[in-house]
């Protein structure tokens, strides 16, 4: 970094985002910080550069007039900064374009005229924090339905940091690939830890499927369960209940169980249980058998696909 042109130095370009500006100084910031380069003469130039840098750029006003003023242009009048009257900087002036180090530029705006420097306490807020840490966590059907807990080893801090378990609370209802934030539990930073993001990974049920907060469930009948209409047992994630089949059961028809599905986690309301009915015809006829559904079928006079309006 031999150029002292604050958007060189963190590498981004003049229309960037202020988003974008504290992402590069915060890589940076972690890539230079003397306590990942001990005895790094070099990596501690950089680090300060990236500080300075930040000090011009990170603050919309002072970018905004290193923007119009710039290295060749006009100096900046520093007592415009100030917010009127009389200033302490009103006789000085500085020019972007000759400085060699931009730390000493924010040396003068803190030492100059009685200005105070800035207390540490103030200088560790305007600190970026630490990395968030993302950890996957693999949840079942019903854990994610219900809810649950899960203990997470954690090795965010420095180096010869002891690992840290915390138990993580995974509410009722998340999604597959939901992300829980858990605050101050990433990484170390110069401005405090960053943040530990769970991302929720759900297995596949044997028989039970998601729709938002509701549960489907394939419920197989035969071709007499469905035309006679019955009472059938399903599984729950409260355990058994009874369902009742109409007589004349179209295969496709949901039947409901209320509150059987999942918890919202915001509004608390619970969704539905729906069987899905699948008619399965048999595979295997004996001779009585075939003679009795032949007898069925010139007994029932049955035109579904006249009655769905095919040109049959």
């Amino acid at each position: 970094m031999t150029k002292k042109d604050p958007y060189k130095i963190l590498g981004v370009s003049g229309n960037a985002t202020q988003d974008e500006v504290k992402r590069a100084y915060r890589q940076l910031a972690k890539k230079y910080h003397p306590d990942r380069n001990p005895n790094d003469g070099s990596a501690e130039a950089n680090f300060k550069e990236v500080q300075a840098a930040y000090e011009v750029l990170g603050d919309p006003q002072r970018r905004a007039q290193y923007d119009r003023f710039g290295a060749g242009g006009p100096a900046p009048d520093i007592h415009n900064w100030a917010s009127g009257g009389a200033s302490p900087f009103e006789d000085m002036r500085v020019d972007f374009g000759g400085i060699g180090d931009l730390t000493s530029v924010f040396e003068q705006f803190f030492s100059r005229g009685g200005a105070r420097p800035r207390r540490r306490s103030t200088a560790r807020q305007a600190q970026p924090r630490g990395a968030d840490l993302e950890h996957v966590v693999e949840l079942s059907f019903e854990e994610a339905a219900r809810g649950t807990t899960r203990d997470v080893l954690l090795t965010a801090g420095g180096t010869g940091a002891q690992p840290e378990r915390i138990e993580i609370r995974i509410p009722a209802g998340v999604n597959d690939g939901q992300r829980i934030r858990v605050k101050g539990k990433g990484q170390e930073g110069p401005g405090g830890r960053g943040d530990l993001m769970i991302r929720c990974r759900i297995r596949a049920h044997a028989y039970f499927r998601r729709d938002g907060h509701d549960i489907l469930l394939n419920l197989p009948l035969t071709l007499t369960e469905a035309a006679l209409g019955t009472k059938v047992e399903i599984p729950t994630l409260d355990g058994p209940a009874v369902v009742t089949v109409p007589p004349g059961t179209s295969s496709g028809t949901k039947l409901r169980l209320r509150g059987k599905g999942v918890r919202d986690q915001r509004s608390g309301d619970v969704g539905d249980l729906f069987a899905v009915v699948r008619i399965i015809a048999p595979r295997r006829l004996s001779t009585r058998a075939r003679e009795l559904l032949e007898q069925l079928r010139d007994e029932v006079d049955e035109q579904p696909r006249r009655n769905a309006g095919w040109p049959v």
